[in-house]
């Protein structure tokens, strides 16, 4: 900053006239308009400097403002105690969380249902917003992930049992466990601290959170439909491939598609199952073919030759022989 008491014992006069004879007259005034300038400079700059803190501190004071509301609108920042002796207000501050193996998940989650199921469940079962938050407030061990998990389960079994309309409920149900989730992990606080304000806004008609939970729920219910439409197609695959295995013959091959390989009039054969048009039949064709097919028919279980017959050899349709229905 420029020291402007170096000119304070100069007294100049405006007029030009009685200017001092020893004082060169246009240099006086060069150095008056450099001073004026650099007045002029320095006021503007702690003007410019003063108009900033001005916006700084109503920023600052808007911040304040808006963490007071926030606080306001917190539930339990009073230190009251519940009836089990510990403060309430301890789940204004989300705990730190550590990074679990999906094997600890698991056993978490295993003991959590074990502990508490028939409390989801009901909570499952609720159809009133009220009825969900006063069962909440009662309850607030179930506001949490595993809760939400176990609702996300039951209602895949209840779509594959065909229970359409419990379904649709438990998802309502899910929603509510999965909104109150998220809105914890917007104001960074534990669930059990936020999940008055779900309901609140919720119970409160507010038109754009409402629609975004009926559209969160139309597509949940699309989601859990489709997950059951998969576990059930895969559970027919495992079934079909368990019969098939039942069914495999002594060489390995399934007789339902050793069946379908055959030539038409080979398969009429097996249809009516009468042995000596087999032998009719396999007499007319290639000997090559016909050793191929009749390979293929014992090792699938459809023909069982008699014990006087070779493995490889074509039936003579003696008594003895056994054909083994297809499967």
């Amino acid at each position: 900053m420029v020291d402007y008491s170096v000119w304070d014992h100069i007294e100049v006069s405006d007029d030009e006239d009685e200017t001092h004879p020893n004082i060169d007259t246009a240099s006086l005034f060069r150095a008056r308009a450099e001073l004026q300038r650099l007045q002029a400079e320095e006021l503007q700059r702690l003007q410019a400097e003063a108009q900033q803190l001005r916006a700084e501190e109503r920023g600052w004071e808007a911040k304040l403002e808006e963490l007071r509301k926030k606080e306001k609108s917190m539930p339990w920042n009073v230190d009251t105690l519940s009836k089990d002796g510990f403060s309430k207000s301890v789940f204004n501050v989300k705990p730190e969380e550590k990074e679990e193996t999906e094997e600890q998940k698991e056993k978490k989650h295993k003991t959590f249902v074990e502990r508490y199921e028939k409390q989801i469940k009901h909570f499952g079962m609720l159809r009133r917003w009220d009825d969900s938050q006063k069962y909440l407030s009662d309850n607030p061990h179930l506001v949490c992930e595993e809760t939400a998990n176990y609702l996300v389960i039951w209602c895949i079994d209840l779509e594959v049992e065909e229970k359409h309309a419990l379904m649709e409920q438990v998802a309502h149900q899910t929603i509510v466990m999965q909104f109150i989730l998220e809105l914890a992990k917007s104001l960074k606080v534990d669930p059990r601290a936020c999940f008055r304000q779900f309901f609140t806004k919720i119970k409160t008609a507010d038109q754009q959170y409402l629609e975004g939970f009926t559209e969160e729920l139309e597509a949940f219910k699309e989601r859990v439909r489709g997950r059951a439409r998969a576990r059930l197609e895969k559970a027919l695959r495992e079934y079909e491939e368990e019969e098939r295995q039942k069914r495999l013959g002594p060489g390995g091959l399934d007789p339902v598609d050793v069946y379908e390989s055959l030539p038409a009039e080979l398969q009429k054969c097996f249809d009516v199952k009468d042995v000596q048009l087999l032998q009719e039949t396999i007499s007319k064709m290639d000997p090559t073919e016909a050793k191929y097919h009749m390979q293929r028919c014992i090792d699938s279980g459809l023909w069982v030759p008699n014990a006087k017959d070779g493995a490889g050899e074509q039936p003579q349709g003696d008594s003895g022989a056994q054909e083994q229905p297809k499967a």
